[in-house]
């Protein structure tokens, strides 16, 4: 494999583990930090709904859903960006 390809599959990789990264921290902080704080946030309402159950209820589930569709767009650009897109 000459250089000029490790070198690529090497940039590649670390935007990919970049993009991974970020994606987890947003999954972490939905996933844990948001429902630790659901008592703070219960004194708020949204809708009717006291705003900590709504962030868990819905809230979380729509990020979550929002997430891989960010992650998939984001990882395809990276994808064509170094040429490993898929044929088509």
């Amino acid at each position: 494999m000459p250089s000029n390809d490790a070198d690529r599959i090497a940039r590649h990789w670390s935007k990919t583990r970049t993009l991974t990264i970020v994606i987890l921290c947003f999954w972490a902080f939905f996933a844990f930090v948001l429902p630790w704080n659901t008592k703070a946030l219960n004194a708020f309402s949204f809708m009717g709904f006291p705003l900590g159950y709504y962030f868990i209820a819905q809230g979380s589930l729509i990020a979550f859903v929002v997430m891989i569709f960010v992650q998939n767009w984001m990882q395809d650009k990276i994808d064509d960006e170094f040429g490993f897109h898929e044929e088509k």
